[in-house]
C-alpha cells in the first residue's frame, strides 16, 4: 500500500510539474531589434512645408505571446473570470535620432549644412514584459 501511495504521488507531482513548466514556457516576451521607416515634415512659421527627411532607422519593439485564461466564475457577472496579459513594454527611452536624407518642397535633396539633416526624438521599449492587458498606469 505504501508502495502504491508512494508512486501515485510521484505521478501527480511529476503532472503537475509538468503542467507548470507548461505554462512557464508559454509566454515568450522578448525586447527584439528591428527597423522602420521614419518620414518627418517640417514647416515654416505659416503652415508652408519646408523640407521632408527620411531615414532607416533601427529601433527595439516587444514581441512574443503571454498566458491568458478564461474560467467559470460565480463571482464574476458575466459568469466567466478572465485573465488576459499581453506582452508590452515595460518602460520606455528616449532616444535622439538623426534622419539624413532631406528634400526641399520641390522635391530636391538638401545640401547645405543647416538643412540636410534633421534631429528628433523617439521613445522605444526598453524593456518588454508581459502585463495584465488594458493596464495604461506606466
Amino acid at each position: 500500500m505504501f508502495i502504491l501511495s508512494t508512486v501515485l504521488l510521484s505521478s501527480i507531482f511529476i503532472f503537475i510539474s509538468s503542467t507548470m513548466s507548461q505554462i512557464i514556457d508559454d509566454e515568450s516576451c522578448e525586447t527584439l531589434q528591428s527597423e522602420v521607416h521614419i518620414t518627418k515634415d517640417e514647416y515654416d512659421e505659416i503652415g508652408r512645408l519646408k523640407r521632408t527627411c527620411s531615414g532607416d532607422i533601427p529601433v527595439t519593439k516587444c514581441e512574443g505571446f503571454c498566458s491568458s485564461q478564461v474560467q467559470p466564475s460565480v463571482a464574476s457577472t458575466t459568469g466567466f473570470s478572465k485573465e488576459c496579459y499581453c506582452c508590452r513594454e515595460s518602460y520606455l527611452k528616449e532616444r535622439l535620432i538623426i534622419l539624413h536624407h532631406c528634400y526641399d518642397a520641390d522635391g530636391i535633396k538638401l545640401l547645405n549644412e543647416e538643412d540636410k539633416i534633421m534631429e528628433i526624438k523617439i521613445r522605444e521599449p526598453a524593456e518588454c514584459k508581459c502585463t495584465k492587458c488594458g493596464d495604461i498606469s506606466r
